[in-house]
């Protein structure tokens, strides 16, 4: 069942994410199977990132809060706000679903 997870990085954090990237990437390649997509949000320069996207293929709400919960971006305080929702695929890739 998917899930959309939204993250808002705390204002000023620009470096806790750029010091955590490497093990958030490798916490991302370790969970690949679970992923339908994921990245960055940018600000408006295309430079700095302000929070991220998950959509993510898990079973329950409670999977997916455990999921973003792990990952090092989360560990090491990052984030100022997680949304967590079911997520309906409609299209994905230029292929409708409904």
């Amino acid at each position: 069942m998917p899930y959309f997870i939204e993250t808002f990085d705390k204002p000023d954090h620009q470096q806790v994410r750029l010091d955590n990237r490497p093990a958030h990437l490798a916490f991302l390649e370790e969970h690949k199977e679970l992923l339908l997509a994921c990245g960055a949000k940018l600000a408006d320069d295309g430079d700095a990132a302000t929070g991220g996207v998950y959509l993510l293929d898990v079973e329950t709400r409670a999977a997916a809060g455990e999921f973003i919960a792990a990952d090092p971006f989360a560990k090491a305080g990052l984030f100022a706000d997680v949304k967590v929702l079911r997520w309906r695929k409609a299209y994905l890739d230029g292929t409708g679903y409904l």
